[in-house]
């Protein structure tokens, strides 16, 4: 009986159904391991071979002079240079250079090159013994033109193996030694299965990194962000992309031609250059490929939005879409751009961007940078980039102004302006003098038949330079865009709401690995206070403005930031500091510069008094004066060798802790960060791009984060990462007759009639330019303003003219549509609002902080929790565009009533029986525990955290007595887990380290035991 065929569920069928794909339907070679030379690791056969039928004359050459000759000079080549940079530059060989790859042309009229092109040779080889020492194989052998450059080890689920095994005999049993596996010789190693795949460009035995390759997971959900993994593919396997798609031999040409790069990078400080091989990531590879084909197939004058996470690998992606900009070529074989403009908004950044982009070019002479402390001046910076012909330009938004005022001479070119995180920089006249600048507005053609110019040609022209530009495409970088950003770069869909065109999601790169979950570890402390008055009389104030005034006081006064750097201190040293290796380091952030010397002062005495080496940074700008000093941020640091460049002296392992002010809360990246002590409130975005400092990972030491929060809830945390952990939308675009409805309400106060507006931008725009007659007409609104307006109405007015200015700015920008009106409104309103001074005499609510004391500060650990965000796509609305915006109403109440008000809120618990339960909580269960020999001894012998728990475990065991005895007082003990019980055992605590002390003293015991951990050496 005939035996029936089946499937073959094992590794090696997994392996065939690879060969069969790329031999079949890819159009590889097959190659066996028998043509492989293992000392000069090629396939002589198919180099020669490919030699011949593209450069025949130097073929011949080779042969004469012999081929071990040159076959030694390509390999020592490859030794030098990588495979990489000797496919794509050749070889000298005597008066020859010998092309070993011939990459895509960019023309499709170049007959001979595409040609040349068809007869590159792709081949694949299976179980490929690859040196003599050893009978090892290789699953499978990608090579190009005879050079091996992909290697693969596969796996397979049916046999009960993955992708992590796959990775592990990379790391265990393949030696970097052999000539194969030697960095830069080739350019990949994919460890695979049927469900993923890992890349790495260098091995290094168990050292060696895996990266994950996959397309991302989203469950079949439109529009929904991708996670780790794959989805299901037609043909079942889900990594078949790899062999149908990314091993394609266009696509695999692309590749080594525009994104495999071997690039140096210097150590700042040893200035020790290593080599960096760089393959792109998927969603890196997809995002640039998807962008130049939408631009090649419809052309300049698009705008894209790239939602790209913290750990995206934005730089490279950035830098590979520069330098293939530069190239790209429409229909017609002509260049679609002329220069790429690179603008970024992050300073402390801009030289790593900066040199990213130029390390990833074939030719450095096309990258021109205008730099801020450059030696000439930001003008002739950019004049002699421009006079060099560089095709690149990059810019901060401090130099970008400088960049404008000089590309005059370019105004017909075309345009890629790629925005490096798009915030609110491009949002603002910054944006607008960028359209101007660029845009082909002819000044002869809005002059009148007398050669003067026409108002109403010029008001058109003014309008439509406000616009996106016609002769540029726009490419927008974030992670977290904002609603403006949205309308402005998104795409807009059937549903009315506006997309990024590419994402990689938050969540993704927190699935992968590519940075850490910051909101994994997040404690929250609550501070309880009652203030006092220091005055006999009982005065009125506002009771808003006082609530916010009173906690503003308690929160920065002395005593509670020393309780709080105190505690900081405490948990890094007991928590923190032997982590990463014993290199851990820790940001505070602090609500003002005020905060952030009071800080670095309580740092200071409290590092000393432990007798610890670690020390504080503090980072504000300016000069502040506290209680008649001047500090600045070099006075309060001093470092020894007098260079104040805070985040290179933060890497010394002395500095632990980085205390800052509005400093250093974006773009500053520094992957020893370990631990955040925020105080001070964060929202929305802010608050991501506060907390994601910590994010950037640092295997294999960096598991996790911290942040401990003195300010927030972690409600409102969650509460402003929940729209960028996936797919961020915009709901709809902004109601453009939100303008009309401000016009009706600005126009009703009569500060300015419809005369004033003309007349105005007459003299504006006018040969004369008369300051006196401009200055005339707006005082006479001004003097309306002040004279005819009661205060609330003065109050709406202001509100509407300045979201008149905001609204738009903005819309002008984005909606197609020519209203003169407006246009001389935004003129006169914008001069106008900057003269319109409202008198709102606050200093009598100020003088309450001169009226009380604070009695009593009690900081609670409220626990540890992981802020869980879900998947569901981020929806924000469109920029709120506010009318009619007024004075609140005042609620005065006595200094008294607001006192007791404020300490009920922050300093008490609600209590049916008070009197009773303040008796037993503060009298008779610490007595109790303060005449406990037993549970006094255990604590002063113990490390703090053996201590706290015997402490805890007391406290327990007491309440357990009120089950029957006082009910109320064992409900809200056992009911309030990680409130009130964490509050009153950390009341219990206190006073039991005291006695403790006393205890220990009189023993003569060491008291250290009873303050912090046994602490290792310092590092």
């Amino acid at each position: 009986m005939a035996s029936l065929e089946t499937v073959d569920t094992s590794e090696r069928g997994f392996q065939k159904l690879i060969l069969k794909e790329l031999t079949q339907s890819q159009d590889y070679e097959l190659s066996f391991s028998s043509d492989f030379d293992k000392s000069l690791c090629i396939n002589q056969e198919h180099l020669f071979r490919f030699l011949k039928q593209t450069q025949e004359d130097i073929y011949e050459m080779i042969l004469s002079k012999g081929k071990q000759a040159f076959l030694n000079r390509v390999d020592k080549k490859i030794q030098k240079e990588g495979i990489v940079n000797t496919l794509k530059k050749g070889v000298k060989y005597f008066d020859k250079t010998v092309k070993l790859f011939y990459s895509k042309p960019v023309s499709k009229l170049n007959e001979k090159d595409n040609k040349n092109y068809d007869e590159n040779i792709f081949s694949v080889c299976e179980e490929l013994i690859y040196t003599t020492e050893h009978k090892n194989r290789i699953d499978l052998v990608i090579f190009l033109n005879g050079f091996p450059i992909i290697t693969f080890e596969l796996k397979n689920a049916f046999t009960k193996q993955a992708v992590k095994d796959a990775i592990r005999q990379y790391q265990n049993d393949r030696d970097p030694k052999d000539k194969i596996f030697n960095f830069k010789r080739c350019f990949l190693h994919l460890a695979m299965d049927t469900d993923s795949v890992y890349m790495c460009t260098k091995l290094s035995g168990r050292k060696t990194f895996f990266l994950p390759f996959n397309k991302g997971l989203n469950d079949g959900k439109p529009f929904e962000p991708f996670g780790a993994g794959n989805p299901e593919s037609e043909d079942g396997i889900k990594t078949s992309y790899i062999y149908n798609e990314i091993l394609q031999k266009n696509s695999l040409s692309n590749i080594v031609d525009k994104f495999v790069k071997l690039i140096d990078e210097e150590d700042e400080d040893t200035k020790k250059v290593t080599q960096k091989l760089i393959f792109p990531r998927y969603h890196q590879l997809m995002a640039v490929r998807n962008l130049l084909k939408d631009v090649k197939d419809n052309g300049i004058g698009k705008r894209y939005l790239i939602q790209h996470s913290a750990g995206s690998g934005k730089s490279n992606s950035i830098s590979w879409l520069a330098h293939q900009l530069v190239a790209l070529h429409n229909s017609e074989d002509e260049n679609i751009f002329n220069s790429i403009i690179i603008v970024t908004d992050r300073t402390v950044l801009d030289k790593q961007l900066r040199n990213n982009v130029i390390s990833f070019a074939e030719n450095p002479k096309v990258v021109g940078a205008i730099m801020e402390n450059g030696g000439d001046s930001k003008t002739n910076q950019l004049q002699t980039a421009l006079a060099n012909k560089k095709k690149i330009i990059i810019s901060t938004i401090q130099t970008f102004p400088y960049v404008l005022k000089q590309m005059d001479s370019i105004t017909d070119g075309k345009f890629a302006i790629i925005i490096d995180e798009a915030h609110s920089s491009q949002s603002g006249e910054t944006s607008k003098s960028l359209n101007a600048v660029l845009s082909d507005v002819n000044l002869e053609e809005i002059k009148d038949e007398f050669g003067e110019i026409d108002n109403e040609k010029l008001i058109s022209a003014l309008i439509q330079n406000r616009k996106m530009l016609s002769n540029a495409s726009y490419f927008a970088f974030t992670a977290t865009p904002k609603n403006k950003t949205l309308e402005i770069f998104g795409e807009k869909k059937e549903d009315g709401g506006f997309y990024a065109f590419h994402t990689y999601s938050m969540k993704q790169a927190i699935q992968e690995e590519f940075i850490l979950d910051v909101l994994g570890n997040y404690t929250t402390y609550q501070s309880f206070y009652k203030l006092v008055k220091a005055v006999q009389n009982n005065p009125t104030f506002n009771t808003k403005e006082a609530q916010k005034k009173l906690r503003s006081y308690v929160e920065a006064h002395e005593y509670s930031i020393k309780q709080k750097a105190r505690i900081m201190i405490d948990h890094f040293l007991s928590e923190v500091r032997t982590l990463i290796n014993g290199k851990a380091k820790a940001m505070v952030v602090t609500k003002s510069i005020e905060s952030a010397i009071k800080y670095k002062q309580a740092f200071d005495e409290y590092l000393i008094e432990l007798k610890m080496p670690c020390k504080a940074i503090v980072a504000f700008s300016g000069k502040k004066t506290y209680k008649g000093i001047d500090y600045t941020e070099n006075s309060m640091n001093s470092f020894e060798d007098g260079n104040n460049n805070i985040p290179k002296q933060f890497k010394k392992n002395e500095f632990r802790f980085l205390i800052v002010a509005n400093k250093y809360q974006t773009g500053f990246d520094e992957p020893l960060l370990h631990t955040m002590y925020v105080d001070k409130k964060l929202d929305g975005v802010q608050a991501i791009q506060t907390l994601s400092r910590l994010n950037r990972a640092k295997k294999p030491y960096k598991k996790d984060t911290f942040v401990l929060d003195f300010f927030n809830k972690t409600e409102d945390i969650k509460e402003a990462f929940k729209n960028y952990y996936s797919t961020t939308v915009l709901s709809e675009e902004t109601d453009v007759n939100k303008l009309n409805d401000l016009q009706d309400d600005l126009e009703n106060t009569h500060v300015y009639e419809e005369q004033d507006l003309d007349e105005l931008f007459s003299v504006y725009y006018g040969k004369e330019q008369d300051r006196g007659a401009l200055e005339k007409i707006i005082n006479k609104s001004v003097t309306y303003f002040d004279d005819e307006l009661s205060l609330k109405e003065k109050v709406e007015f202001k509100s509407n003219a300045k979201s008149f200015l905001r609204t738009y700015s903005y819309l002008s920008k984005v909606i197609d549509f020519e209203n003169q009106t407006w246009e001389k409104m935004w003129l006169y309103l914008k001069l106008l609002v900057t003269k319109l001074k409202i008198d709102d005499d606050k200093e009598e609510d100020e003088n309450i902080l001169e009226a009380i004391d604070m009695d009593s500060y009690k900081l609670i650990d409220e626990g540890t929790k992981k802020i869980a965000l879900d998947d569901s796509i981020g929806v924000i609305e469109p920029v709120p565009v506010s009318i009619g915006g007024g004075l609140n109403e005042e609620e005065l109440d006595t200094l008294d009533n607001i006192l007791k008000a404020f300490n009920d809120r922050f300093g008490n618990i609600p209590w049916d029986n008070p009197d009773k339960v303040q008796e037993v909580l503060v009298k008779e269960i610490p007595n109790e525990l303060r005449n406990n020999t037993a549970v006094i001894e255990t604590i002063a012998n113990s490390s703090r955290d053996n201590a706290k728990d015997a402490s805890d475990k007391k406290v327990k065991e007491i309440m357990q007595t009120f089950i029957r005895a006082n009910t109320e007082i064992f409900k809200i003990y056992m009911n309030n887990e990680g409130s009130f019980q964490n509050r009153y055992n950390e009341y219990i605590f206190d006073i039991l380290l005291e006695e403790a002390k006393r205890y220990a003293n009189n023993k003569k015991y060491n008291y250290n035991q009873l303050v912090a951990q046994p602490k290792p050496e310092y590092n």
